[in-house]
């Protein structure tokens, strides 16, 4: 089943529809799709050539890829010597006819010969202007992609005519996954399994969520029971202290010295490892939204949502579960009375996605456009006590700002919630006009509703505003109308001067 990337593949479409010379650069975390969504668009296309590069030398890369090239340009059985003639012989094969060349994990092809990224560069610049090559170069390895082949300094620099960074699902997507479920239900899913389509393709809605974890986690054939962990070895060295890192994080230990006391290593040499973990997309480190990204306030915490599940359920518990026989007294023992508290927080993301794709004022879904979003939090004056906002949604020049709680709770939501949070926004007093929202699983007290109905400031949303999400002004292009600074989502749609609809 392919579900979603509609963006992604209007964007591919429109470069394979100009029949002329594209260079796309493609990249994103291990898992995220991006070959199942490269094998979706070259489904139907009439001369294609992909090549999924492993980690080999000069020799057996050249000749594995000589292999695939012959078999298209029709050369028997030879193997190149140098790279430089096999894709020469592909680019001049694109003069009479549209050629789509899609080099898959490329990291691993130009490991092997340095002087790759030069061999393309020249052929590029000989041949673009009367080629009809459409090239694809796709790399997990992220800092790689950015670093070598974007970067100002690469030989490739100025070359590409499109790039694409295929990212995890938004919940709107990644509930049709699960399309059988409550809308509880689908919310506690995606707070395990996350964005990534490998790990969706997993579930098995026709299951109950207890069903799926016992299957996939509490068995040791079971498909997601050591991934995170295989994920960590076939990416970075010293597996073990990434682990503790990562298991630190999961367990709430989110600043750098909280995590350098937990997993027993000093602060300078911790940094280098989460500097890793960022480039790799594990973790983020978010920042309040009203303060720059270089704050000493930042906290650290994993993007993945199977990733934070694995490290706070499984990680710590692996020789219970393998002990024990029972998963039904596993699941009911370690998971279960923990589950509603661990989903709580990730509500907040949902919520925050929630509004990101609402950016516009659409049917009263927001009651402003906006431009960031994120959480905040910061110490109050009078107290000395740290105060928490779980969203803050506000406009660049301080004149609207959107308070927003976000409650996963087995009951309903009081007045008492709403002046706790109006109470809270006093905090911060740079923002002209207020208006306060209230996100909830189990609906609303009678008190708040009829708060609600006299004050126009007041906006209250329940599950079914947040499941069935309609997606408004949510348009990207190549130079990143939308980008993450931390947790704060940052717009300049208006400033944007590509013409490329963009898959970010």
């Amino acid at each position: 089943m392919f579900v979603g990337r509609e963006r992604e593949l209007k964007s591919l479409e429109d470069k394979y529809a100009s029949n002329k010379f594209e260079f796309v650069v493609m990249r994103g975390r291990r898992r995220v799709g991006k070959s199942t969504l490269l094998k979706e668009f070259s489904k139907d296309k009439k001369d294609v050539i992909y090549f999924l590069s492993q980690e080999r030398n000069f020799k057996k890369s050249i000749t594995q890829l000589s292999k695939t090239v012959n078999e298209y340009i029709g050369k028997g059985t030879s193997v190149y010597d140098d790279f430089e003639p096999l894709f020469e012989d592909v680019f001049i094969a694109s003069k009479e006819k549209r050629i789509l060349l899609i080099l898959d994990e490329f990291p691993y092809l130009a490991n092997s010969d340095k002087s790759l990224m030069s061999i393309l560069q020249t052929l590029i610049d000989t041949y673009h202007e009367e080629s009809k090559l459409f090239l694809i170069l796709c790399g997990s390895s992220i800092s790689f992609m950015e670093n070598k082949v974007l970067a100002y300094k690469a030989p490739l620099y100025g070359r590409s005519t499109g790039q694409m960074v295929i990212k995890p699902f938004f919940f709107d997507v990644a509930q049709k996954y699960f399309d059988n479920y409550s809308n509880v239900d689908k919310i506690i899913a995606y707070s395990i399994y996350g964005g990534i389509p490998a790990y969706l393709r997993t579930i098995n809605n026709k299951k109950s969520i207890k069903e799926n974890i016992i299957q996939s986690f509490l068995n040791e054939d079971g498909s997601l029971y050591d991934e995170p962990n295989i994920l960590i070895k076939e990416e970075l060295r010293e597996p073990a202290v990434y682990n503790s890192i990562i298991e630190a994080i999961a367990n709430g230990n989110t600043k750098n010295n909280e995590i350098s006391t937990k997993v027993g290593e000093q602060r300078d040499k911790i940094g280098v490892y989460l500097k890793n973990l960022l480039e790799l997309q594990i973790i983020t480190r978010e920042y309040p939204s009203t303060d720059k990204s270089h704050s000493k306030k930042s906290l650290y915490k994993l993007k993945d949502n199977l990733f934070q599940f694995w490290y706070r359920f499984i990680s710590e518990n692996k020789s219970k579960i393998e002990f024990d026989n029972d998963k039904s007294e596993v699941y009911d023992r370690l998971i279960k009375p923990y589950l509603e508290e661990y989903v709580g927080r990730i509500f907040e993301d949902i919520c925050m996605e929630y509004f990101l794709l609402n950016i516009s004022n659409r049917k009263n879904k927001l009651p402003f456009t906006f431009d960031k979003i994120g959480r905040w939090w910061d110490s109050n004056p009078k107290t000395k006590q740290e105060e928490e906002i779980d969203l803050l949604i506000f406009t660049n020049d301080n004149k609207n700002s959107f308070f927003v709680e976000c409650k996963w709770r087995n009951e309903k939501v009081g007045l008492d919630i709403l002046k706790d949070l109006q109470r809270k926004s006093e905090l911060l007093n740079q923002f002209e006009n207020r208006y306060y929202g209230i996100c909830s699983k189990s609906g609303f007290k009678k008190d708040l509703l009829d708060y609600s109905e006299i004050h126009d400031d007041v906006y209250l949303y329940d599950l079914n505003d947040i499941c069935n999400m309609q997606v408004y002004g949510y348009i990207m292009c190549n130079c990143s109308h939308l980008w993450q600074d931390g947790n704060k989502y940052i717009f300049s749609i208006l400033h944007c001067k590509s013409t490329t609809a963009c898959a970010a």
